[in-house]
């Protein structure tokens, strides 16, 4: 099995970081506002606080952490980002275009570190080399996968005819909709768009999928599915439904399949790295958006043999990752 490494456009400042811990003003207590749709112990969270450990912030020691979770309460994250300005916190990591939109409006003086899946499409910032403004942050490709994703999880199911994709209504243009319904019309296979706005649409989208005899589901990026990817996992697991996800990670949660960055990485590495640099000093509009690089297949072979699905040799071949 094979396991790629994300590296990233770091500059090696990762790196350089256990001989610059020193750089911290002496005495003083930074504060972190977090605002993501991942409740506060998910292992990319505890990621980021390793690396920032590393660099000489250690939470209970100089560093505060004001965490603030919206992936079920979307209609709070206003809220949420308010009460981390209030906060005076010292920076924001904000994941998900809701998330980055609320700091900014919340905001205009604290730096804000963004994770999201398209930092200019979205218009969060004015270019990847320059941001402007108060935000910097990761951009991650999203709408760019979504198209490889689909290929991949049409060659994981030979012989498909129907499949169904869910889309997070607020984020994924109707255009880019259309133009994954075009690919898979051109590869003989009927797909059908299912747009969710919150929560509470998920679990009739996926009953709607399945009325649609569709025999595969595709998930898109968003931070509202990821938020609530179990209500579609265990639905798809139990109709023995091959799934696709944006992350790795939730192929080793039970998906079928993964591709993509690895989210712990990024929050590792690219979040950290941001933070550090804001932290001591740096202008958020003068930090570059950072952009992954490297990308993993994962493949669930446990959940294959679960489902009763058989993957091709030749994409198991190919696998970065297999689970078993």
């Amino acid at each position: 099995m094979r396991r790629r490494e994300f590296l990233g456009a770091l500059g090696g400042a990762a790196v350089a970081w256990p001989f610059a811990a020193a750089a911290q003003d002496a005495g003083r207590t930074y504060r972190l506002g977090v605002l993501t749709p991942s409740p506060q112990a998910a292992a990319n969270f505890r990621s980021m606080l390793d690396e920032l450990r590393r660099a000489g912030f250690v939470d209970g020691q100089n560093l505060v952490i004001d965490f603030r979770s919206y992936g079920r309460e979307v209609e709070r994250v206003s809220e949420f980002a308010a009460e981390l300005v209030k906060m005076q916190v010292d920076v924001i990591a904000a994941g998900g275009d809701f998330g980055i939109r609320a700091a900014q409006s919340a905001t205009t003086t604290i730096p804000i570190v963004g994770f999201t899946d398209d930092m200019v499409g979205a218009r969060l910032v004015e270019s990847l080399a320059r941001p402007g403004g108060n935000t910097t942050g990761v951009s991650l490709l999203a709408a760019d996968l979504d198209g490889k994703r689909q290929d991949l999880l049409i060659e994981a199911v030979p012989g498909l005819r129907r499949m169904a994709t869910f889309a997070d209504s607020t984020t994924s243009a109707a255009q880019h909709l259309k133009e994954l319904e075009n690919a898979a019309r051109t590869r003989g296979v009927e797909l059908t768009v299912h747009r969710i706005a919150n929560a509470k649409e998920i679990e009739s989208a996926v009953e709607a999928a399945i009325a649609a005899n569709a025999a595969a589901f595709n998930v898109l990026a968003s931070p509202l599915l990821f938020a609530n990817r179990k209500t579609i996992l265990d639905r798809a697991t139990a109709q023995r439904i091959p799934t696709m996800f944006q992350w790795p990670e939730v192929a080793e949660e039970g998906a079928l399949m993964g591709y993509g960055p690895r989210l712990t990485q990024l929050w590792r590495d690219s979040m950290a790295s941001q933070v550090v640099k804001l932290f001591r000093g740096a202008k958020p509009a003068d930090l570059p958006i950072l952009q992954p690089t490297i990308f993993e297949l994962a493949l669930n072979l446990k959940t294959a043999k679960a489902i009763g699905h058989e993957l091709p040799a030749t994409l198991v071949l190919r696998a970065d990752k297999l689970i078993e």
